[in-house]
């Protein structure tokens, strides 16, 4: 019996905790694009984090360049702004500007391109940095804007961005992955990890990380510098 062909779909893969918790969920259904990044960001050794990732899960891979000082003006990517040690109130100095606005539209495009309905963006609103790009009402906004600016989503081929862990815990996240079979020992979510992928563990990713482990119940595979 020939196996059903799978519907395409696009997946932004950070190669981080929970990009690679939605690319697993994603695979299920759906034959997946992953798309990363390189946005002069501190640490590149997530994408390579994100290459390995993609072939654990049989997705397509490439990662686009976005030139140096598009998203400046954050602590991820002006090293003269120093990355913070505990959760600060407000929005944080980490915060890239409109990074999720423009990976979005990238994917929209390539959903056009390969004739996908579907995208993938694994932002959360519960155990986050405060980042007003991974809010319900943001990802809505986009969803209704990617229709009415797309031919696709004019001819009736509705568009979806799929947020499956928008409303759910580090721990709840980290409980899922391991049930779909994501490989957490290679993913890099610290904000300034090493070139061998290593976190700082002092950083507001790390912590939140670590949160999640201990509150799952799991072993942490993170590497420690």
């Amino acid at each position: 019996m020939t196996e059903a062909v799978k519907p395409k779909a696009i997946v932004l893969l950070s190669g981080g905790l929970d990009s690679a918790t939605v690319l697993a969920l994603a695979s299920r259904d759906f034959d997946c694009h992953a798309v990363s990044f390189d946005y002069a960001q501190r640490s590149l050794s997530e994408i390579k984090a994100a290459q390995q990732l993609a072939q654990h899960h049989g997705a397509s891979h490439q990662v686009v360049q976005i030139d140096r000082g598009v998203m400046a003006g954050s602590a991820l990517t002006d090293r003269n702004i120093a990355v913070p040690q505990q959760l600060a109130e407000g929005i944080p100095v980490t915060y890239v500007p409109a990074r999720n606005t423009l990976f979005l539209a990238h994917a929209l495009a390539l959903a056009e391109v390969m004739a996908a309905q579907d995208i993938f963006i694994g932002v959360n609103a519960v155990d986050y940095s405060g980042y007003p790009d991974c809010r319900p009402d943001f990802i809505r906004a986009f969803e209704t804007m990617a229709n009415l600016a797309t031919r696709a989503g004019v001819e009736g081929h509705y568009l979806r961005i799929h947020t499956p862990l928008i409303d759910k815990t580090k721990a709840q996240i980290i409980q899922l992955g391991i049930s779909s079979g994501v490989d957490y020992s290679l993913t890099v979510s610290c904000y300034q990890a090493n070139p061998q992928g290593e976190a700082c563990g002092r950083c507001d990713s790390c912590r939140l990380r670590k949160k999640g482990f201990e509150d799952a119940g799991v072993s942490d595979p993170t590497r420690y510098f």
